[in-house]
């Protein structure tokens, strides 16, 4: 039934199925007109499909030609979601460490580790994604041409792949105290689902955000705080947590708004179809909840001024900016704004920060310090660790 409402929004464009993919499932450049002439004219962009060409240029254009598919199916040519789930992982290993006083080489091996795990996580959510729309990404003009709809790869394909990316993200999570896997394997559950989300309510962009911000539960506990027998460090982790949702949930908003039209014709359900008239008034309370929970966080940790001066106020200008500026109704200026605000808003947040983590270095100084060899035993044992 949902095949057959698919096929017939499609027609009601001026595309049959038929004319939109040819025998080896790669989208067609000759388009079969169902109605009238005048119907090949209208400005919806699934009017404008073109043949699939491999990558040119980049890392995946560099790849053999079988491990392309792959390689797209992991969005490798597109990191801004690598960036968008790692900053999270990167803000509570920077706010563990001032609160812990971690060595800095704990500190890099750790973001060096959250960065791999990142990049692989992001690449398995997107394959489960594309497995659950694979029978709608053919009819939205922005993911028409993704390995599963244009059938590079078959759901069988992917599903392995899946099993490997999965295998590998176990891997990396072995390699941090065993404590992290408690906290870590309970996110799969919102990875997996948040593709059903988008089918049955209007706020899939939460789910997501439940996702994406998993990372800003794994600092502390990576560094060796056990958050069970440390109340302020777990109200901390909270508010951190929180805030990330609050930011993951406002870009994706305007992610959102490059697909309104086409989600709307083929029943996906988003914030942005839900308050279209009202996005940046959402956006606004979006960021005002954000900045207020990060300068929750700072205040349970005891932060100093650098803190607050730069990740709150950082943030405020930084969102505030792009509210303004984005033009909602023009996915260029969404995909500038929603690729670059993972730099402007994370960026700024991670640098103040790591400015507040050597700051408290610094006033450290003096005090007895853990030696790196101590500190892997100490990162692997379940005690709470204090490095003053």
């Amino acid at each position: 039934m949902a095949r057959t409402s698919k096929v017939l929004d499609n027609q009601r464009l001026g595309v049959t199925a038929k004319g939109a993919f040819d025998e080896r499932g790669q989208v067609s450049t000759h388009l079969q007109d169902s109605q009238s002439p005048t119907t090949s004219q209208t400005s919806h962009p699934i009017d404008k499909l073109l043949a699939y060409h491999p990558p040119s240029a980049g890392l995946i254009s560099k790849l053999p030609a079988s491990w392309v598919p792959y390689a797209e199916l992991a969005r490798l040519d597109k990191p801004a979601g690598t960036y968008y789930l790692f900053f999270p992982c990167l803000f509570s290993t920077f706010a563990a460490a001032s609160y812990t006083h971690a060595p800095p080489l704990a500190v890099l091996e750790t973001s060096i580790l959250f960065f791999t795990g990142a990049l692989i996580m992001r690449g398995a959510g997107c394959t489960i994604n594309d497995l659950w729309d694979r029978n709608l990404d053919p009819y939205v003009a922005r993911t028409r041409l993704r390995p599963l709809a244009r059938q590079a790869l078959t759901p069988l394909q992917a599903l392995v792949f899946t099993g490997f990316q999965l295998l590998a993200g176990l891997g990396l999570l072995l390699q941090f105290p065993t404590s992290c896997l408690y906290y870590g394997i309970p996110s799969l559950i919102l990875v997996a689902t948040y593709p059903l989300a988008k089918r049955v309510t209007h706020y899939p962009q939460f789910v997501l955000g439940l996702a994406f911000s998993w990372g800003a539960f794994m600092g502390f506990p990576a560094l060796g705080v056990d958050l069970l027998a440390d109340p302020i460090a777990t109200k901390a982790m909270a508010a951190l947590y929180a805030s990330c949702v609050s930011w993951t949930v406002l870009y994706d908003m305007i992610y959102a708004h490059m697909d309104i039209k086409d989600d709307a014709k083929v029943g996906i359900k988003s914030i942005a179809l839900r308050h279209e008239e009202r996005t940046k008034a959402v956006l606004s309370g979006l960021a005002i909840v954000q900045t207020s929970l990060l300068a929750l966080t700072g205040t349970l940790l005891k932060a100093s001024p650098v803190f607050f001066i730069g990740a709150s106020a950082s943030t405020a200008a930084t969102l505030g900016l792009m509210i303004w500026k984005v033009r909602l109704k023009h996915v260029s200026s969404c995909w500038w704004w929603f690729k670059n605000g993972a730099w402007l808003t994370g960026g700024g947040i991670s640098l103040s920060l790591f400015a507040e983590y050597l700051l408290q270095e610094k006033r450290n100084e003096g005090q007895v310090e853990v030696p790196p060899s101590a500190w892997r035993e100490l990162m692997h044992s379940h005690r709470p660790r204090q490095f003053s």
